[in-house]
């Protein structure tokens, strides 16, 4: 139910909407030659877009303290222009006088809704029609001020408390490395830094076996349980096995019992980008046949080495360090390291399996008090973010501002009621339209 004194519009009815036009690609430079131009998303920030190139015939402009919004996929994001600029077809300009951030943290909320409202087979896109038909409630201005400046308040606490939990979550981070460290200099067991009776050994001393399995065309989407996957890189990506990150044969003839995946294999991707090459998991539970794919490989150590001291030595500063710098490819995006490099990779090897394993033990035993605390702090985080939607939900329903707060309003030179308001900005937008032209 509508508050007192509000009244529901439309954004075509209170905004100048200005839908984005690309000219021709010919008049883009990076000499700073026209105005700064935006295409969409990819140069938004935070708040600003940062500017890359400039166009020196542009089409269609915004202003400063117009929102941009992505009409096209992904639809719905929000920056703020800094600055007079030139917009291409993925963004729309969209400006509102009064009080610019009462539209923007309004479409913040509805930005997902916006997003489902886009159709296209190639690029999701949203008209300019979709966008002006979006109803807001409008209150009096005062109570649009009052509004904006207390999401921005509750907003600052809470990416305060975000901060905080960023770099609560980074110092575990380093503590992990630090149990890492200590870990393969024989500090968790012995005491001591590196002790004499540990030798250099290579991955090459202790592999018994690798194996890579094929890559075919696959259906997109997790195999059911009657059904066989192959796997993804992204499987082995993420610290542990997951293996609805896997693809659907369709191909029976393509289907190798040989390449399933079983529970205790050790697989490695062996290609991705820079910081995610060569990771590695212990596969602990498995309900699906999954097979391997070739850029995941499949490693067997003999039996006088632990496969858990492994995954943790290659997790390690130093095991990731060799993994980077043995892997090859000119492109950062895509890295790969082939089966005679990973035998090159040298780890401090402790003379029993026992010992590899006491340190095993060590190291889980406080990591699994890190990955717990770590835990905790991403329900935070996602908790943070669903806080940061009620906020805006309870302002737009009108139940942020306190009865002191709306009185305070209602004080305010300005105070008129939403209808009148809204009479005179339709006046207002009659009287001085929008220039479509590009001066």
């Amino acid at each position: 139910m509508m508050r007192e004194n509000w009244i529901e519009a439309t954004l075509g009815e209170v905004c100048n909407i200005n839908m984005g036009q690309s000219p021709p690609s010919s008049t883009y430079n990076t000499e700073k030659i026209g105005l700064p131009f935006f295409q969409g998303k990819a140069e938004f920030t935070t708040l600003h877009p940062v500017v890359i190139k400039w166009c020196s015939d542009p089409k269609k402009i915004a202003n400063e303290n117009d929102i941009l919004l992505s009409v096209r996929a992904p639809v719905g994001t929000t920056n703020v222009a800094n600055q007079k600029c030139a917009i291409g077809r993925g963004l729309a300009a969209i400006s509102y006088s009064r009080n610019y951030k009462y539209i923007l943290y309004y479409l913040k909320l509805i930005e997902r809704k916006l997003d489902s409202q886009g159709t296209g087979t190639t690029f999701k896109a949203i008209s300019g029609n979709i966008l002006k038909s979006q109803t807001i409630p409008i209150p009096p201005l005062p109570e649009q001020r009052a509004i904006v400046a207390k999401v921005e308040q509750l907003f600052s606490e809470l990416d305060n408390g975000i901060a905080n939990l960023k770099a609560a979550k980074d110092k575990l981070e380093i503590f992990r490395q630090a149990v890492m460290e200590k870990a393969f200099e024989g500090e968790l067991t012995r005491n001591s830094s590196r002790p004499k009776d540990w030798k250099q050994e290579t991955l090459g001393n202790v592999i018994e076996r690798i194996e890579a399995g094929k890559s075919f065309r696959c259906e997109e989407r997790p195999p059911q349980q009657n059904e066989t996957g192959i796997l993804k890189v992204s499987a082995v990506t993420w610290g542990k096995f997951q293996e609805e990150e896997s693809k659907t044969v369709t191909d029976e003839s393509k289907i190798n019992p040989a390449y399933f995946v079983q529970k205790g294999d050790f697989l490695l991707s062996r290609a991705n980008t820079l910081q995610l090459v060569g990771n590695t998991v212990i596969v602990r539970r498995i309900q699906k046949k999954l097979m391997l794919s070739d850029k995941t490989l499949r490693i067997s150590f003999n039996s006088n080495t632990s496969d858990w001291f492994i995954l943790y030595f290659l997790r390690s500063h130093e095991g990731r360090k060799q993994i980077e710098a043995l892997s090859t490819g000119n492109q950062v995006s895509m890295r790969n390291i082939g089966q005679a490099r990973i035998k090159q990779i040298k780890f401090p090897c402790p003379p029993t399996l026992e010992e590899q394993t006491q340190i095993v033990q060590e190291i889980e035993t406080r990591l699994s008090v890190c990955d717990n605390a770590i835990a905790n702090i991403e329900e935070s985080l996602t908790k943070a973010e669903a806080l940061r939607q009620s906020i805006l939900k309870k302002a737009f329903a009108g139940k942020l501002l306190t009865n002191t707060e709306l009185q305070a309003c209602r004080q305010e030179p300005d105070w008129e009621p939403a209808a009148k308001l809204l009479e005179r900005i339709k006046h207002d937008k009659k009287s001085t339209p929008r220039k479509k032209s590009t001066t």
